[in-house]
């Protein structure tokens, strides 16, 4: 019965309505991209992009999509496919470390995970943050496996999944879990502990199942050491490289709103697991509560990525499993103790678990821009408080036993308002999807593209769902024959002036993206019939 849950909520939560909306951003079209490339090249170990290599990210999401693609074809909601099988063995992995270690509370803490909104956010991206979070979890969970069971195949498990992280999205994988292990060791003062990951079995397998990609992408291209290495990651986290620059403290917000709706819980968990470190007698390695490892884990990626220069926000998502981790090992010890979390703590969580309606049933207005109704407003709000009511009230006649459940309630209706009332607005605003749509019923649809004063997240979409080039006339790629033409709206008199010699003809655009359309002829040609099919 528990798998069946446990498979139901994963299927609606992270596959359902995968390709309700098109690509968003920048990155998406572009991750989506590459593996298309790379499969029509045959080529397993270079990632390419527009037809020139590109070194950005190592190679393990690409080799899924590419899988994917070829089972069921080159689409946006294919390339989403590996995030949300990442996300998928994530949550299971941390259900048997659950049912192992803590039974009873497997599916409360299998559960947290899934319903947590930056969980159900990039499980449902194409990009490589899900998979680098997923291996690194399970990683972590299979040494601590290890280090409460006492048997030496977890650190294998641990191995090669840091090894899978490390294809994620490079040696950033590594350095976290040599840093949360240290410092654990350091705290509980048992160094010993670093000496015993320190398997050589395992330590081979690592370099097996990393280090052939990194040479063989090293002999294929000779700048990759410094293009991915130096740049990637050591400027990237030391300068303001590629301009994300975000305050010191940007982290603590994110993450709050990353394990919504289960914030105050989890913080209330943070709290417990700190009193309990600083009372805990110093014993022998088994005695050590799990919760501290989790603290640790926690603690370490908020700090190490607040110190980088370059912030994105799905950075802290390796740190989201180990709050619902911490927050289901936190219940456990509650009930096992018969206590339960202090009342305020409860009401806090029934505000956050009820407030995820309103953003919910108002996200058209939100996607679109607009200004809600005072009508939309109140319904927000009505729906907003009678949840958060209902919550209350169920936990206060039937106890914590029924949080996973109450709680589970609101997400699962948010998501559904989301996909229901969001995904429309949201493909006419943040996608090229429409854009590419419309091109693609011209007459003129088999032309090249260029834009013109659009945004790069037009740019890229464009690329990936006209699988072509994309030609920028403000990095001066003004193609020499005809060709359509995406600009922002009101880009018409410039486009006059730029291009004297050429017949422009609007045909059309998308308001909501502030995008019009336009046929520009080759020097001295006729303009055709512009008539839609």
């Amino acid at each position: 019965m528990e798998w069946l849950t446990l498979a139901g909520f994963c299927a609606f939560l992270f596959y359902f309505g995968l390709g309700a909306f098109g690509l968003v951003g920048a990155d998406e079209p572009r991750y989506a991209q590459v593996p298309r490339e790379m499969l029509e090249r045959h080529n397993w170990v270079t990632p390419f992009l527009y037809g020139h290599a590109w070194l950005e990210k190592p190679v393990l999401y690409y080799w899924q999509a590419m899988v994917c693609y070829k089972i069921f074809g080159v689409s946006d909601w294919v390339a989403r496919l590996p995030s949300a099988m990442d996300a998928t063995a994530m949550v299971v992995a941390i259900y048997l470390f659950f049912r192992q270690f803590r039974r009873g509370f497997q599916l409360d803490a299998a559960l947290i995970t899934a319903t947590s909104a930056g969980v159900i956010g990039l499980a449902r991206s194409a990009s490589t943050d899900m998979p680098l979070a997923a291996t690194f979890t399970i990683a972590l969970v299979a040494w601590l496996a290890w280090y409460e069971g006492g048997r030496r195949r977890w650190l294998l498990v641990f191995y090669f999944f840091l090894a899978l992280a490390t294809l994620a999205k490079g040696p950033v994988a590594v350095v976290l879990a040599g840093i949360i292990i240290l410092l654990f060791a350091v705290a509980w003062r048992n160094l010993r502990l670093v000496g015993q990951t320190l398997w050589w079995p395992g330590v081979l397998l690592f370099f097996a199942a990393a280090l052939p990609w990194y040479i063989a992408a090293q002999r294929e291209n000779p700048g990759f050491f410094h293009s991915f290495i130096i740049e990637q990651n050591f400027a990237r986290f030391s300068t303001n490289l590629y301009h994300h620059v975000q305050p010191w403290w940007y982290f603590v917000p994110v993450l709050l709103l990353a394990i919504a709706p289960w914030t105050f819980l989890v913080a209330a968990g943070f709290a417990g697991a700190v009193r309990r470190w600083k009372r805990e007698p110093d014993e022998e390695d088994r005695s050590i509560p799990a919760d501290s490892f989790f603290l640790t884990w926690i603690t370490v990626v908020l700090v190490f990525f607040s110190a980088s220069q370059s912030k994105l926000p799905a950075y802290i998502l390796p740190a989201v499993p180990a709050c619902a981790m911490l927050l289901a090992d936190h219940l456990q010890r509650l009930i096992v103790a018969g206590k339960r979390p202090h009342t305020a703590w409860l009401v806090l969580h029934a505000a956050t678990a009820g407030g995820v309606m309103g953003p919910a049933l108002l996200v058209a207005y939100i996607a679109l821009g607009q200004k809600a109704t005072g009508q939309a407003l109140i319904i927000a709000i009505v729906v907003s408080a009678a949840m958060f009511l209902a919550i209350l009230i169920t936990l206060a006649r039937r106890g914590v036993r029924v949080l996973r459940f109450i709680t589970l309630i609101p997400v699962i209706l948010a998501v559904a308002l989301i996909l229901r009332l969001g995904s429309s607005p949201l493909d006419r605003t943040q996608s090229a999807r429409p854009v590419a749509q419309e091109l693609a019923g011209m007459e003129t649809a088999k032309l090249p593209v260029a834009t013109f004063n659009a945004t790069r997240e037009t740019e890229y979409g464009l690329a990936f769902y006209r699988n072509q080039v994309v030609s920028n006339y403000n990095r001066g790629e003004i193609p020499a024959g005809q060709h359509l033409l995406v600009a922002r709206e009101g880009s018409e008199d410039q486009l006059k002036a730029l291009l004297p010699e050429r017949r422009i003809s609007h045909l059309g655009g998308l308001p909501t993206e502030r995008l019009e359309y336009f046929w520009v002829s080759a020097p001295g040609m006729a303009m055709p019939g512009m008539k839609h099919q």
